[in-house]
């Protein structure tokens, strides 16, 4: 479904998604936030990662690391930054040494998603690269805070949930703040 949403939709989603960071006190406060570019009809993230510029917010993107399998990298993003595609054909930075950041020097990760439901269960691409990311938070709340951004149309009744998967305490979409207590 959101592979067909018209481009004009898209581009309203993508500012009302601004206007939803914008209310947000943990983000609003944020020093660090790790973002994604969009790919694959996913929400465009731009407009909040130029959001976050504007108000100091440092950025990293994800890279695939390049020696641990299904693990996640992530490195600081600036608009000079030089670009590549992944194997899967997602832009991400080119990595350098210099500009990973830490994991315990991020505040949130916002992770995209497939599907989510009513009780924070998100349906991903089925690499688990953000689960593994994910797994110290979800068991020891170590680490940066998870958020999940989404379309509206991406929520259903019922993800299938593995023991391996983290369920997300939010998820924003351009017409609201989903939030469950974990």
């Amino acid at each position: 479904m959101r592979r067909d949403l018209a481009p004009d939709y898209q581009l309203a989603s993508a500012d009302q998604l601004v206007s939803q960071f914008t209310q947000h006190p943990l983000i609003c406060h944020a020093k660090r936030v790790a973002l994604y570019l969009a790919s694959d009809g996913e929400l465009d993230t731009r407009p909040v990662i130029e959001w976050c510029w504007s108000r100091g917010i440092a950025v990293c993107l994800p890279v695939l690391h390049p020696f641990s399998k299904g693990h996640l990298l992530f490195v600081d993003f600036q608009a000079d930054t030089p670009m590549s595609s992944n194997r899967f054909g997602i832009a991400e930075p080119e990595l350098n040494c210099q500009t990973i950041i830490v994991k315990s020097a991020i505040d949130i990760v916002f992770t995209p998603l497939v599907a989510f439901d009513a009780h924070g269960n998100r349906l991903g691409m089925g690499g688990g690269f953000y689960d593994r990311t994910l797994a110290g938070w979800h068991h020891h709340r170590l680490g940066p805070y998870p958020i999940g951004i989404a379309h509206d149309c991406q929520q259903i009744d019922r993800v299938p949930v593995e023991t391996w998967d983290v369920p997300l305490p939010e998820i924003i979409t351009p017409s609201r703040r989903w939030h469950w207590p974990l």
